[in-house]
């Protein structure tokens, strides 16, 4: 028994790592989202902020504000 188990524990240790690794990634991935949706929020908050004369000096119609905002935060599909 002691020799099936000695066996394992590479196993298990390499599969401790690899989950680590995982949780990791996930960690960045949703600090990464968190960070695009606050410039999401930021950029939406300006845009909206501003006059249509403002605006239209930017190129940008009301309508795409979202739009926009999503390209900045690096949303885009």
């Amino acid at each position: 028994m002691a020799t099936a188990t000695h066996r394992n524990q590479p196993l298990v240790q390499g599969f401790g790592t690899y989950l680590s690794a995982r949780f990791q990634h996930l960690g960045a991935a949703l600090k990464l989202a968190q960070r695009r949706r606050a410039i999401y929020r930021r950029t939406v908050n300006e845009l909206v902020g501003l006059s249509d004369r403002d605006l239209a000096d930017l190129g940008i119609p009301r309508a795409h504000i979202r739009r926009v905002a999503k390209e900045a935060a690096g949303m885009e599909n």
